[in-house]
């Protein structure tokens, strides 16, 4: 698995760790066009949201809008 790949099923592994939250699936080729620093930009920016959430003060629609469901 590429570093890149990597760095997409993290992104969606961190998306499907809120409960409650419908289970998503990312197609890789929607974030194949961004480089890596965008990438770990992303999942920094959702651990930072998971962060927030774990103290209560996190937008559930924020992270609504990463979400494709099945």
């Amino acid at each position: 698995m590429s570093r890149k790949e990597k760095l997409i099923q993290d992104i969606q592994n961190l998306l499907n760790s809120y409960e409650g939250i419908h289970k998503t699936s990312i197609n890789p080729d929607l974030l194949k066009f961004m480089d890596e620093e965008t990438l770990l930009s992303i999942v920094d920016s959702l651990l930072r949201q998971k962060e927030e959430f774990s103290k209560g003060g996190s937008d559930l629609e924020w992270l609504e809008k990463f979400k494709k469901y099945d």
